[in-house]
């Protein structure tokens, strides 16, 4: 697959400018491997991976899955933020194949949906995830429509067993492994597609990005240069692992450097800070709604945090006052990155950048994405400054979607990847978000599409039409509103969830508070009024709105 935007040429240059290299990350694994085979790679659940077992345990995944699947082939990841994660990706590397992220988290719809959008049939899985038995998974992707030939089940030791299906039946058998030999010669090079990860756009359901190693590779050298990365500093990834935030700090960066990371499984409070004492841990990396909790939580009085440097956030919104608390308080920089999943870095904090640069603008525009500025027709405006919709092609832009050429379409103008935002960028280069040109909905860090909610929502045997709607949010930034018309039922949240719950959708696409209307109000040529549907719904009061906090983060 060619990367769109770019050529031989532009990549030659990405080349010698420093931000592409060779070497993937599996490559750099074996390179600690050799230099540093006893410093520990990642901390996870109790347990301590070094240097030299993570490239070990990438050999046995990979020498499997040459044993078990052509090169190019695609294998479903349904794994929780854990050390076999990075071992599952790097072996996808190693082995020429492609690893699909599917969240650890998600719903039991989308898990289907990525699997067969990807053709994707073989799953890496543990024993177990989210408390239900990996074939008890497989039996439900089956119901719903798509068949797994194979699943791999893995440990902290690495693969341990194999399940086939066939005709209804399936068999148990040991790990099949192919020679060294031949999986060296499958391996895939740093601009080979070896991962696709899924995206909430404007067009209802999730996309599958395209991820290689040199965008992120890139990406991370970005952070390195921002905050002073060193092989001495210890990476807390609290973000989740399948997704661009997740991926830089978690899995590139931390074998481009050698560091010793720590993951959580599922965030809490209390173990975030037990855990950056713990392992005196010097760069955090989370969404503001996450060290929003951290800040309201009591047990933060009595953590010490004295070995944190520097915070990672981004994903949506970073509150000016908020983030100024939290340096105050730790004594830890606040950085963020401005970009996306498809797009990778566009602009970026720096230490070096003061209070207000940091935690009022979005940083300092990257000279080498090459960003310009678009109206709403599609003209070059940049010199002005925007507002404008920024369209990017440098070093960490993905290659698009995965089999979805009229999202491509829509993904790129002018030889860019164009943002769904509205950004002004003022005279010494500093970007800041003024507005949001797409359908979305930013959740904890989280992009949702409002088509998507709206169309799970209409489904609804009580409801006629829906227009779903950000409603701000003091600790996520925006929860999900949704106005409803109906078919003379009472429907509310509580119904709503029940409803989609029992359909196996994933928890983030539950509507947070509901407005029933007589009709939606529409705007000039028939639309929903978009506009006109945030005031309503943000007008209502919580209890005539039932609007509900249990979704977790």
């Amino acid at each position: 697959m060619k990367i769109p935007a770019q050529n031989s040429k532009t990549a030659a240059r990405y080349v010698a400018q420093g931000w592409w290299g060779d070497l993937t990350v599996a490559d750099y694994v074996a390179k600690n491997a050799r230099e540093i085979p006893e410093r520990i790679a990642y901390v996870a659940d109790g347990t301590r991976l070094t240097w030299k077992e993570y490239d070990e345990q990438i050999d046995l995944l990979a020498t499997a899955l040459v044993a078990l699947i052509p090169r190019g082939a695609r294998f479903g990841m349904l794994l929780p933020d854990c050390a076999e994660f990075h071992v599952a990706l790097c072996a996808a590397e190693r082995s020429g194949t492609v690893a699909v992220g599917i969240g650890a988290r998600s719903g039991r719809d989308e898990v289907r949906h990525l699997m067969s959008r990807s053709e994707a049939s073989v799953l890496v899985m543990r024993e177990s995830h989210r408390d239900r038995a990996a074939l008890d998974h497989v039996a439900d992707l089956a119901e719903d429509g798509w068949s797994v030939e194979t699943v791999i089940i893995v440990d902290p030791s690495g693969p341990v067993r194999v399940h086939r299906f066939a005709d209804g039946t399936s068999t148990v058998e040991d790990v099949p492994h192919a020679s060294i030999e031949q999986t060296r010669a499958r391996a895939a090079g740093p601009n080979e597609l070896s991962m696709l990860n899924s995206t909430s756009g404007t067009t209802g359901r999730p996309k599958l990005v395209t991820q290689f190693a040199n965008r992120m590779i890139a990406f991370s050298k970005m952070a390195f240069e921002a905050a002073d990365f060193t092989g001495d500093d210890v990476m807390l990834g609290a973000v989740p692992g399948p997704f661009g935030f997740g991926l830089w700090t978690a899995h590139y960066a931390s074998a481009m450097l050698g560091m010793k990371t720590v993951l959580m499984e599922r965030f809490t409070v209390e173990e975030t800070l037990r855990l950056i004492d713990a392992e005196q841990v010097t760069i955090l990396a989370c969404v503001s709604t996450q060290f929003k909790m951290m800040l309201d939580s009591p047990a933060l009085d009595s953590a010490s945090l004295e070995s944190l440097r520097a915070m990672f956030t981004g994903g949506e919104a970073v509150p000016y006052e908020r983030a100024l608390q939290f340096e105050e308080r730790v004594g830890a920089k606040v950085l963020q990155f401005y970009g996306s999943n498809e797009s990778g870095a566009i602009s970026n904090t720096s230490l070096r950048d003061t209070a207000d640069q940091r935690l009022r603008t979005a940083g300092r525009v990257i000279e080498a994405m090459d960003m310009r500025l678009y109206d709403s027709q599609g003209k070059d405006i940049t010199a002005t400054g925007g507002p404008g919709r920024p369209g990017v092609c440098g070093p960490t832009i993905c290659m698009g979607y995965y089999g979805d050429p009229a999202a491509n379409e829509e993904l790129f103008h002018d030889g860019r990847l164009m943002m769904p935002d509205l950004v002004t960028v003022d005279s010494d280069g500093y970007l800041r978000v003024v507005g949001r040109t797409s359908d979305l909905i930013i959740r904890g860090g989280k992009n949702i599409s409002a088509v998507e909610v709206e169309e799970l929502v209409e489904q609804h045997p009580g409801v006629l039409m829906a227009a779903a709607v950000p409603v701000p949010d003091d600790l996520f930034g925006e929860r999900i509103g949704v106005a409803v018309t109906v078919n003379g039922l009472a429907v509310t949240v509580a119904d709503i969830t029940e409803y989609l719950s029992g359909r196996g959708i994933s928890k983030h696409l539950y509507p947070e508070r509901v407005v029933v209307l007589d009709e939606l109000p529409r705007a000039a040529g028939g639309k929903v009024a978009k506009g006109a549907v945030r005031e309503i719904v943000a007008a209502q009061t919580v209890a005539d709105a039932d609007l509900r906090g249990a979704i977790a983060v």
